[in-house]
């Protein structure tokens, strides 16, 4: 009756039922069983592009709408921006001589050139939990932080101090914040000057010239922290330090070799070639 119906032959339904899928359906099957595996180990929170970039790492080249489209079909998809906003209070003065040598440009063409620097709150049944991040504008890396109940500056100088620990060269260095009163502290300002590095702050009531740091805490919150109810302080230190440490830095320095691989590729011909 659905044959007649349909207008389609017996046989030609029988055969289709039992026809083996095809290699494109095959494949399909194959990448959604490791996009499967992909989202469930990132906590549900990878949507489409990241997705995409964390398949080609893998040595599996596929489009991004691909990616999208088998993602639709199994119901998954990535957690949501956030859209409120936060006004902070009142910004301080800029030391004598410093300025916004950054002037929003957060591109980066070489490591350890420009780094920016920022606090955010982590809320938790015990209380608040403050993480000031050091960011490297070329890999995106963290490659300083540290962790306090207080904002203090003794803090910031900390997550400076250990981004300092792991620099491999001695070339220039920006250093951008906002306005904070613990990056125009004295103390925060002498250990920039120790160790020659140029501060640059943003200007008075602009959260964009800060916007790559503020960008890097919206991806935390929306990737690890809005998935948890911290009941302590210990708690949430030690489900930060997973994030930063087992899955934002790995897959920022898988992206990054992937990077310079590509740019290895279309070099070693031209040279080759001249």
């Amino acid at each position: 009756m659905m044959c007649r119906c349909l207008e389609v032959s017996t046989s030609g339904f029988y055969g289709w039922v039992s026809r083996r899928p095809g290699p494109r359906a095959r494949a399909n099957t194959r990448v959604l069983e490791r996009i499967r595996e992909i989202h469930q180990d990132s906590g549900g929170v990878i949507g489409a592009p990241r997705m995409q970039e964390d398949l080609v790492d893998a040595g599996e080249p596929i489009s991004l709408n691909r990616v999208a489209r088998l993602m639709a079909t199994a119901g998954l998809q990535g957690w949501p921006r956030r859209r409120n906003r936060r006004f902070g209070g009142k910004p301080g003065t800029r030391p004598e001589g410093v300025t916004n040598h950054l002037a929003r440009d957060f591109n980066a063409n070489e490591p350890e050139t420009k780094w920016v620097t920022d606090i955010t709150e982590i809320a938790t049944l015990e209380g608040k939990l403050y993480l000031c991040v050091v960011v490297d504008l070329y890999s995106k890396l963290v490659v300083g932080w540290a962790m306090h109940h207080r904002q203090d500056r003794h803090m910031v100088v900390r997550a400076v101090q250990m981004a300092l620990w792991q620099r491999q060269e001695d070339g220039a260095l920006i250093l951008h914040s906002d306005r904070g009163g613990q990056f125009i502290s004295g103390d925060y300002q002498k250990f920039l000057g120790k160790h020659a590095l140029t501060c640059s702050m943003s200007a008075v009531g602009h959260c964009a010239d800060n916007a790559a740091c503020e960008g890097f805490f919206g991806l935390l919150k929306r990737e690890r922290v809005y998935h948890r109810n911290y009941r302590t302080r210990d708690e949430a230190r030690a489900d930060l330090f997973d994030y930063l440490e087992r899955f934002h830095n790995p897959r920022m320095r898988r992206r990054v070799a992937r990077i310079d691989q590509q740019f290895s590729d279309v070099v070693k011909p031209s040279v080759e070639t001249g």
